[in-house]
């Protein structure tokens, strides 16, 4: 982990974040094309993630999910269901198209304040269970006082833990408060086996912000220049409108360049994302999820 160490601190000045990510922003217009919306549209994660969900919703969004080219042929289906642990089975029997991933949160979500065995207890019965990719959460409190080893090794743990199931780890930048542990972060997950790294849980404010992804995909940039490993983005709460997806898109498209802009290396986690994308490609209103 010697490369770890020694670049895993890096400064960001508030204006140099927020001038990158207003310069890109200011092009995304130039996105405003149904090629951007549908690429936008491929990379959602549909999500939901509520308290009173029940296995009456999860199979609500895979009927959803399974009849879309049959209501929208023309259009590419979404990356990714993604439910609590308790709704995996629910989605898994009935969703009925392939190409279509089940991800399931674990490992404590959204705190991540349980005991590490805990925490690859769920994650080995959603992996079980049928989920092909987990979304866990960093843990902030060991992150926050710095005891960045505990960190590694949970991270490390649980990547083993899911087998052949994707690793997404969410920092909830929000939480971090400086750009400069958002890129530490960034650079303890993926060094520890995350396959996507993810801004928030959506369960505290600020979520998704376009400064975090900005710093976010630059140490995954940065993470590439150094390993040749290609590490996904996700952004992740609050993302609603069209074009709040293609502020997104251009800074992945500006940071990381054009092959990270499919669902293997990109993904928006959202709830109403996709009916407003479906409306702008309509041109009228569409609640079809």
């Amino acid at each position: 982990m010697k490369w770890l160490w020694e670049n895993i601190g890096r400064e960001f000045g508030e204006k140099e974040v927020e001038n990158a990510v207003a310069a890109i922003i200011a092009t995304s217009g130039e996105l405003k094309s149904n090629k951007w919306y549908e690429m936008a549209l491929s990379c959602i994660d549909l999500t939901t993630l509520n308290s009173t969900d029940s296995a009456v919703q999860g199979e609500r969004l895979a009927n959803a999910v399974s009849g879309f080219h049959d209501q929208f042929p023309a259009l590419p289906n979404v990356a990714a269901i993604c439910v609590y642990p308790t709704l995996i089975e629910a989605v898994r029997r009935s969703i009925k198209v392939s190409g279509v991933k089940l991800a399931s949160v674990a490992a404590g979500f959204p705190s991540s304040q349980t005991f590490t065995e805990v925490k690859v207890m769920e994650t080995k019965m959603a992996v079980e269970k049928g989920a092909d990719e987990i979304d866990i959460v960093l843990n902030l409190g060991n992150f926050l006082t710095e005891d960045y080893t505990s960190v590694l090794n949970e991270i490390s743990t649980l990547k083993k833990t899911c087998d052949t199931a994707h690793l997404k780890v969410i920092l909830e930048t929000g939480a971090l408060k400086s750009y400069s542990k958002i890129w530490r972060a960034s650079i303890l997950a993926m060094q520890a086996g995350a396959d996507f790294i993810k801004t928030s849980t959506g369960k505290l404010e600020p979520a998704a912000t376009p400064e975090a992804a900005w710093v976010m995909c630059s140490a995954i940039k940065s993470f590439y220049e150094k390993t040749n490993k290609k590490i996904g983005f996700k952004a992740a709460g609050g993302i609603a409108e069209s074009e709040d997806a293609l502020k997104y898109i251009a800074i992945v498209k500006e940071v990381l360049g054009d092959e990270w802009l499919n669902n293997k290396l990109f993904r928006i986690g959202a709830s109403r994302l996709a009916n407003n994308l479906l409306t702008t490609l309509n041109g009228e209103t569409v609640v079809y999820f």
